[in-house]
C-alpha cells in the first residue's frame, strides 16, 4: 500500500482545485485532518473534492471539511451518495438548498447507512425499463415515487430497494416488483372499478387490501407460468422477507391458479372475513384512484384514435378493391389470439384480411387490456369530420412560443447529461423539445434527382438487389437440392451404425428484413452553405433508395443553445410515409445553433426502443465535434457526454454509426464511437453518394 500523502502534498492539490488564490479558503485544518487518513481513504476523499469542485468550489470546500470525520463513521458508498445528492440539489435548487443538504449530512447518513446495499432507482431504471419493454401488453414507463404501484400506463417505484443484505438480491426484488405490477396491467387486475367494489364494505380500505391480496395470489400463479425463472426468485424472496401464508389464504390460492379477475371479486366476501393478508415483499400497493383517472383520460382518446385509424385502413382498402362500388356499410372484425401470453390480432374488413400496422396493433392491445375484448363500437370506422383531432391527438406546447422571454419548461422532455468532472449524471439537465422543420415547397427535390440521375439509377439497382437477396439454407428436411455435405455426414453416420439425419436438403430462402433506422442530422450553424446543401441532397437520395427496401426509418435534425434549449427537428417520423410533405421538410432543413449531441442520441434511442425491430441503427450525419455556446460542453465534457449517450444506446441494443466531414474527427471519433463505427469523408461533395452506400453496408 502506498504511503499516505503529507499535509504539504494535500494542501498543494487543494490549492489548485479550490482556487485558494481567489477564494481565500483556509485549508490548514482540513489538510491536517486528511493527512491522518490511510492512503485509500485520502484518494477517495480527494477524488470527490476534485469532482465536486467542477460543480462549485464552495460545495467542494464544505465536503472537504466534513469528509475526514464521515469516512471514519460511514461506508464510502453512502458518502458517495451524499456527494451526488449535494451536487444534484445544487443543479436543481441552487446554492442555499445545497448548503442545507450539507448541514443535514448526519440525518442523510443515518438514513442511507442502512441502505448501503440498496438498489437505487437511478441505477436500475434503465435495465428494468428494457425488461418491462420486452413484456407483452401496453408500453409502460418507469417513474420514481414514494411507493411501488401502477395506474396501467406507468410503473412507479421507490427511490431505493434495500430490504435485503445483498445488492443483487435488492435488484431482484425490484425486478420482481416490476413484473408483478406489469401483470396487473396484462391480466385484468385494473379492469374492475375496485373503489366501487370496496365501498360496500364497512371498512373499504381493508376490503381493498384483501382484494389486493387475492390478486397477488392470482397473478403470482400467472407469473409462475409466464416467467417461471423469475417466479422462483420471487418465492425465495418471500421466504427471506415474508411471513408464511396462512392455511386459509393458501386454500384461496388454489381457487385462483388459472382464474380471471372475476374470481377474485367472487372471493372478496370470503377474504374479508379472514385475517389480514400478509403482504408479499414485491406486491406494492393498490391505487384505484390513479387507475381510474388514467383510464378515464385514455378510453375516449383511444376509441377515437382507433376509429380514425380504421377509417384510414378502409380508405386504403377501397383504393385496392377491384369491385365497384364499395359495400354500403364497411364492417371490421377482430379475432384475438393469445399464445404464450402474447396478444395478437387478425383484422378483417368485409371478410377480407388486413394486416394491421404497428400503431393499430398497439391500440388494439391497449383497448383489449381495458375491456378483455374489443368492443364492437370501437370497430366502426370514423366518418368524415367525426372527430376533432384535438380530442384524440396529443397537443404539444408550441416550441417557438415557450422560448420567448422567460423560459417555461412545461411540456418539455428532460434528459440527463454525463458530467465529466463529477463522473456522474446531471439529472434532468437538458430541456428538450421536438419541433417541426418549416417546409419549403420548392424545386429542390426534383433538381437533386436530376443532378444525381446516374447515381440514383446506381443506388436503385443496388437497393433492389438487397431487397431481392436470397439466403441459402442448408441441412433442411426438404428443399430444392441435395445438401452434399449433410449427405456425406449422414452416410458416414449410417456406416458407423448411428442414426442417419433426415436433414439432407437445401433451399433458397428470402430473408425478411426487420430493420429500424433513425438518421440524426446535424443542423448546427456550422453546416451553413455547401454542407447544408449536401446533407439535404443526401437525404433525398437516401429516401428514394430506402423506399425500395421497405425498412422503417425516421429522420430528425438536432441543434441547441445551452442545456435549456435543446431542439430536435422532426423531418420524417417512423410511421410517416415518404411524401411531398417530407420532401418539403428536407428542403427546409436550415442551420440553427450549436452541436449539443447527447440529448439527441438519448431521445432517438428512446424512439428506437419503442419500435419492434430485430435490428436498430442510429446514424449521425455531422460536420464536427460536440459543441455548445459558451459553456462547459465544449471540449472533453461534450465528447464524454456524447460517448456515454452512445454507450447507453449500445446497451439498449442499438447500433450507432457516424458519418462526418470533419477532418479532425480522428482525434475524437474513435473514443466516442469505437473503431469501425464511423467514416470520415474527405469532401462535402461525397456526402450524397456515400450515405446510401454506407447504409447498404450497415444493413446487409
Amino acid at each position: 500500500m502506498a504511503e499516505p500523502l503529507t499535509r504539504t502534498e494535500i494542501e498543494a492539490q487543494l490549492d489548485i482545485w479550490l482556487e485558494t488564490e481567489f477564494t481565500f479558503h483556509d485549508l490548514g485544518q482540513t489538510a491536517r485532518a486528511l493527512c491522518r487518513l490511510t492512503r485509500p481513504e485520502q484518494d477517495f476523499v480527494l477524488d470527490w473534492i476534485k469532482r465536486i469542485a467542477t460543480t462549485h468550489i464552495t460545495l467542494a470546500f464544505n465536503f472537504a471539511q466534513r469528509a475526514p470525520d464521515l469516512i471514519k463513521r460511514f461506508d464510502q458508498r453512502v458518502i458517495e451518495a451524499w456527494a451526488v445528492h449535494l451536487c444534484d440539489t445544487y443543479d436543481r435548487a441552487g446554492m442555499y438548498a445545497a448548503l442545507d443538504v450539507a448541514n443535514q449530512v448526519g440525518q442523510f447518513m443515518q438514513h442511507r447507512q442502512g441502505q448501503a446495499a440498496g438498489a437505487l432507482f437511478e441505477d436500475i431504471a434503465p435495465v428494468l425499463g428494457n425488461f418491462v419493454h420486452g413484456l407483452t401488453g401496453r408500453k409502460l414507463k418507469l417513474e420514481q415515487g414514494e411507493a411501488a404501484w401502477t395506474d396501467g400506463e406507468k410503473i412507479v417505484l421507490p427511490a431505493i430497494f434495500a430490504a435485503l443484505a445483498e445488492r443483487t438480491d435488492n435488484f431482484k426484488l425490484a425486478k420482481a416488483t416490476v413484473a408483478f405490477l406489469w401483470a396487473q396491467t396484462r391480466f385484468g387486475s385494473l379492469r374492475p372499478d375496485v373503489s366501487a367494489l370496496c365501498a360496500g364494505y364497512a371498512d373499504p380500505e381493508r376490503a381493498l387490501r384483501q382484494f389486493h391480496g387475492l390478486e397477488t395470489l392470482r397473478l403470482s400463479a400467472r407469473l409462475a407460468h409466464e416467467l417461471p425463472g423469475l417466479h422462483r426468485e420471487m418465492r425465495r424472496l418471500n421466504g427471506e422477507l415474508d411471513t408464511e401464508l396462512p392455511a386459509e389464504w393458501q386454500a384461496l390460492a388454489g381457487h385462483l391458479a388459472e382464474a380471471e379477475v372475476e374470481a377474485s371479486i367472487g372471493l372478496l366476501d370470503t377474504a374479508y372475513g379472514l385475517a389480514d393478508f400478509p403482504a408479499r415483499c414485491w406486491q406494492g400497493i393498490a391505487r384505484p384512484d390513479a387507475v381510474a383517472a388514467a383510464r378515464a383520460a385514455r378510453l375516449e382518446k383511444e376509441k377515437a384514435r382507433l376509429r380514425v385509424k380504421l377509417a384510414e385502413l378502409a380508405e386504403e382498402a377501397r383504393k385496392h378493391r377491384s369491385e365497384r362500388p364499395a359495400p354500403a356499410e364497411e364492417r371490421f372484425e377482430v379475432a384475438t389470439e393469445e399464445s404464450e401470453g402474447r396478444l395478437d390480432f387478425e383484422i378483417t374488413l368485409d371478410g377480407a384480411p388486413i394486416a394491421p400496422p404497428d400503431d393499430v396493433r398497439q391500440l388494439l392491445t391497449s383497448v383489449h387490456l381495458d375491456f378483455g375484448e374489443i368492443p364492437p363500437e370501437y370497430l366502426v370506422p370514423a366518418g368524415d369530420g367525426e372527430y376533432d383531432p384535438g380530442l384524440y391527438l396529443d397537443q404539444p406546447v408550441d416550441p417557438d412560443a415557450v422560448w420567448q422571454g422567460t423560459y417555461h419548461e412545461e411540456g418539455a422532455l428532460f434528459y440527463p447529461e454525463w458530467d465529466l468532472g463529477r463522473q456522474h449524471y446531471r439529472k434532468n439537465w437538458c430541456v428538450m423539445r421536438e419541433k417541426d422543420v418549416k417546409p419549403v415547397h420548392d424545386d429542390f427535390p426534383r433538381q437533386t434527382l436530376a443532378k444525381h440521375a446516374a447515381l440514383v439509377k446506381h443506388l436503385r439497382r443496388g437497393f433492389e438487389a438487397m431487397r431481392d437477396e436470397n439466403r441459402l439454407l442448408k441441412r433442411q428436411t426438404q428443399g430444392d437440392e441435395v445438401d452434399l455435405d449433410a449427405l456425406v455426414e449422414a452416410l458416414a453416420d449410417g456406416h458407423d451404425g448411428r442414426e442417419m439425419s433426415d436433414r439432407l436438403f437445401m433451399h433458397m430462402h428470402r430473408a425478411e428484413r426487420n430493420i429500424a433506422v433513425a438518421f440524426m442530422v446535424d443542423m448546427s450553424g456550422s453546416t451553413r452553405g455547401w454542407i447544408n446543401e449536401a446533407e439535404r441532397e443526401a437525404l433525398i437520395l437516401l429516401c428514394e433508395a430506402l423506399e425500395l427496401l421497405g425498412d422503417r426509418y425516421a429522420i430528425y435534425g438536432f441543434s441547441g443553445i445551452t442545456r435549456k434549449r435543446c431542439e430536435l427537428f422532426r423531418i420524417k417520423t417512423f410511421d410517416e410515409p415518404y411524401s411531398d410533405a417530407v420532401k418539403a421538410r428536407i428542403a427546409g432543413i436550415a442551420p440553427q445553433e450549436y452541436t449539443r449531441m447527447g440529448f439527441a442520441i438519448r431521445h432517438l434511442s428512446k424512439l428506437l426502443n419503442e419500435i419492434e425491430a430485430k435490428t436498430k441503427i442510429l446514424v449521425t450525419l455531422s460536420d464536427g465535434r460536440p459543441d455548445d455556446y459558451f459553456d462547459a460542453y465544449r471540449g472533453p465534457y461534450g465528447i464524454e457526454d456524447t460517448r456515454m449517450a452512445l454507450l447507453e444506446a449500445r446497451r439498449a441494443g442499438i447500433h450507432p454509426f457516424c458519418i462526418t466531414i470533419d477532418k479532425e474527427a480522428r482525434d475524437y471519433l474513435p473514443h466516442m464511437y469505437g473503431h469501425a463505427r464511423y467514416v470520415i469523408l474527405d469532401e462535402v461533395g461525397q456526402l450524397p453518394g456515400k450515405v446510401a452506400d454506407i447504409y447498404r453496408r450497415l444493413t446487409r
